[in-house]
């Protein structure tokens, strides 16, 4: 806990030298230098007028500023900390991950100057990541001179990047959960970061909120959900934030891919980037920064809607050419300022076409940015916290809930943070603790003489000559084969006995009604610590082993007790080398 304490401290001192540089180094270079326009923030957008034109104010070499910010940045990151490219929060998972939670000392502070680098010239990039990455890397290097074990140091590293988070979004018990949700696509915590999160959370918050002031990120009308009929637009909404993260992912990457298949010096893709990116904001000068501005101004609807429309895409380019060129910085603001445009949008229109059945439509901008990044980052519970922390608004909490939980089961598998795992399972950091490891070197193939014959059950076979067959058979799942002898599905005991309380007459009901057609399966040739994490996954009892030239025939039956019994007697192996050793 204490130090917890001592990384939450150095995460939210960072946060606050960061926070000043960037702000001054962006109120120099862009509104003094460059001559862009920036809406009021805060309670100012109460009294402003409706935003209903992009005005253009600025020089015109505005185009050259962010390219300059990307030379400088690719040259930082690149001849010193490759690994400090791109969003660091990434970068952070993979270290926990892949890295045994070691990041280089050199790292965060690359990372930080080159992300004021890009986001003080204009690149569309947040705070979040490079103070992430800043917090990270103190807690990996305090647990190296302390020489504290690899999961101790995990835990702070993790400590560090909820400090960093927790204190830049004021946003303290957000922080500790992004920390811990962030790891995984599925629904997991790591659990056992938690409370080293919240300590280090808490200390930088209140650093951060004593040097900056405690007022939430983002001033909002006082929004109340009191309406349940709402929850049907909500979840119209949930559906849009998830096909927008879809486009928003694949454009990211697929920027990246075209950026690293160019034969230029690599150093040279960010300013590239800043080129293209300051070229679109001669034009639309307002997909230039974080846009927590334009937010700000869309919560009190001051935006018209066809400027959210715009943004909400170009933010999508600008921020694909700002990142995925090689350029450093967060993607979180970015994704909430078009997660708000988006929901800005639905909302207008929602009150255009339907005018009574939302009471507020301005309430869909917070609904529409917790949506968003909750989809596209796997991240439902720490983002709707989150959210509600930086704009002070709790009242929307159930909404909040609906959109941020539909977001992200729709959209799932896919993550704008590609170093995300499915689950603890499947982390490196985890191998031990499920001791698979033991099984790494054994096959399905060895484990034949304890297999199961399988019964095969014949797709146009009736009901009642299935349990016949069945009676006289030791598995409880049951391979169904096509004429031809290939399994084309499966069905258990359980299966059956769901049917069997249906009015239906057992001989018309037939195999292939029952079974099911996606089969999970193993090759004598697998390691049984994949067909361990098949059956710990789907939890299930048994698996068909398969032929691998042959993926139709059904060789055994593998069953879980099978390949338990078999870890025990391999543990108990390596007890007895441990004991003499």
């Amino acid at each position: 806990m204490l130090l917890s304490a001592m990384v939450g401290l150095v995460a939210g001192l960072g946060a606050v030298a960061f926070y000043f540089a960037t702000d001054a180094a962006t109120e120099w270079i862009l509104v003094h230098w460059g001559g862009l326009f920036y809406p009021g923030h805060g309670n100012s957008m109460q009294s402003g007028e409706v935003i209903t034109t992009l005005q253009m104010k600025h020089r015109w070499f505005l185009f050259l500023i962010p390219s300059l910010g990307g030379l400088l940045s690719g040259w930082l990151v690149f001849t010193f900390a490759p690994e400090a490219e791109g969003h660091g929060t990434d970068a952070v998972i993979e270290a926990f991950h892949k890295k045994k939670g070691f990041i280089r000392g050199r790292v965060p502070i690359v990372k930080a100057i080159a992300s004021i680098a890009t986001i003080s010239t204009g690149g569309s990039a947040g705070r979040e990541g490079p103070i992430a990455q800043i917090g990270a890397g103190f807690g990996s290097f305090l647990a190296d001179r302390l020489k504290l074990s690899v999961s101790d140091r995990r835990i702070l590293l993790l400590a560090g990047m909820a400090g960093g988070i927790g204190a830049t979004f004021r946003a303290p018990l957000g922080g500790a959960l992004f920390a811990v949700e962030v790891l995984y696509q599925d629904p997991e915590f790591e659990h056992e970061g938690l409370i080293p999160c919240i300590i280090s959370s808490i200390v930088a918050y209140s650093l951060f909120g004593a040097a900056t002031g405690w007022s939430p990120l983002l001033a909002t009308p006082a929004f109340r959900f009191e309406h349940p009929i709402e929850l049907g637009l909500y979840l119209l909404l949930s559906i849009a934030c998830a096909l927008m993260g879809t486009g928003y992912v694949r454009t990211f990457y697929y920027v990246r891919d075209r950026f690293k298949a160019m034969n230029i010096p690599i150093f040279l893709k960010p300013a590239l980037g800043g080129l293209l990116l300051g070229i679109m904001a001669m034009f639309v000068p307002q997909v230039l920064g974080s846009g927590y501005g334009w937010v700000q101004a869309a919560l009190y609807g001051k935006i018209a809607l066809w400027i959210m429309v715009l943004l909400a895409f170009g933010k999508i380019i600008a921020t694909s050419l700002t990142i995925s060129s090689g350029g450093s910085g967060g993607v979180f603001a970015p994704s909430l300022v078009i997660g708000a445009m988006l929901g800005g949008s639905f909302g207008a229109i929602v009150n255009a076409l339907m005018p009574t059945l939302m009471a507020d439509p301005r309430a869909c901008v917070i609904i529409g940015m917790a949506g968003f990044f909750a989809g596209v980052a796997n991240t439902p519970i720490a983002t709707l916290i989150m959210v509600s922390e930086l704009t002070g608004n709790y009242a929307l909490l159930a909404p909040l809930m609906l959109v941020c939980v539909v977001a992200m089961v729709l959209f799932r598998r896919s993550s704008i943070y590609k170093q995300q795992v499915p689950g603890r399972i499947d982390s490196p950091a985890h191998l031990g603790d499920l001791v698979v490891n033991v099984l790494a070197g054994i096959s399905v193939g060895e484990l034949s003489e304890f297999g199961r014959e399988p019964t095969l059950i014949p797709e146009d076979m009736p009901l009642n000559k299935i349990i016949e067959k069945m009676a006289g058979s030791n598995t409880s799942y049951f391979p169904v084969i096509n004429r031809e002898g290939q399994m084309v599905g499966i069905f258990s005991i359980n299966d059956l006995r769901r049917i069997l309380h249906d009015d239906v007459p057992p001989a018309l009901i037939l195999a292939k009604d029952v079974a099911v057609s996606k089969v999970i399966t193993t090759t004598p040739q697998e390691s049984l610590t994949l067909a361990l994490h098949k059956f710990t996954r789907r939890g299930i009892e048994e698996i068909p082993v398969v032929d691998q030239a042959q993926p139709g025939k059904v060789l055994f039956m593998l069953s879980r007790r099978a390949v338990l019994t078999r870890y025990a007697s391999e543990l108990e192996k390596k007890k007895g080398v441990f004991a003499e050793t």
